[in-house]
């Protein structure tokens, strides 16, 4: 029996893909974080990722065009 990634798995993105997208330092993503405004997911050696989904709301890209990019 094999094991199959879920069709749609959920793009995670580093804090510094995130400030790169933002244009702002990668610890200004992490205090985002502690502040709520983003969602940081936790890796199993505790650093943390950003759920490309959420991220493209908050810069107001549609994900359609997003994978055209």
């Amino acid at each position: 029996m094999s094991m199959q990634k879920p069709p749609e798995q959920e793009v995670l993105l580093t804090p510094a893909e995130v400030a790169k997208m933002f244009r702002v330092d990668p610890k200004t993503v992490t205090r985002w974080a502690k502040a709520g405004k983003l969602t940081a997911i936790r890796t199993l050696g505790g650093h943390r990722r950003y759920r490309r989904s959420e991220v493209q709301v908050l810069l107001g890209i549609d994900s359609k065009e997003a994978r055209s990019v």
